[in-house]
């Protein structure tokens, strides 16, 4: 189905907003998802404003939220972005296992 890209669950995006409140008082700025070139698993979150061509997750509110680009946004698309608790950390997951 069109528009199916990252997930992101409910407890990931209340961190993100959390973690958006402390580091900027910017309502233009958002959190950009990168690759991290030397281990392409894991995920750098980065404050960032909005590019041409990006995706954008935003909250109910309409509060921008996460900013990804075309590219990698193809990349993650059917993935699920969780915030485990134990790690105190993002994790992206597959949605399924086969």
């Amino acid at each position: 189905p069109e528009g199916t890209m990252l997930i992101v669950t409910p407890q990931a995006k209340q961190k993100l907003v959390e973690a958006l409140h402390e580091n900027t008082h910017d309502p233009c700025m958002a959190i950009r998802i990168t690759i991290n070139p030397k281990a392409p698993r894991q995920l750098d979150l980065i404050l960032d404003r909005e590019k041409r061509g990006d995706f954008v997750v935003k909250t109910h509110e309409g509060l921008k939220l996460l900013l990804i680009q075309a590219h990698l946004a193809s990349r993650l698309e059917g993935l699920v972005l969780d915030y485990e608790d134990g790690l105190q950390d993002f994790v992206i997951a597959e949605l399924t296992r086969h």
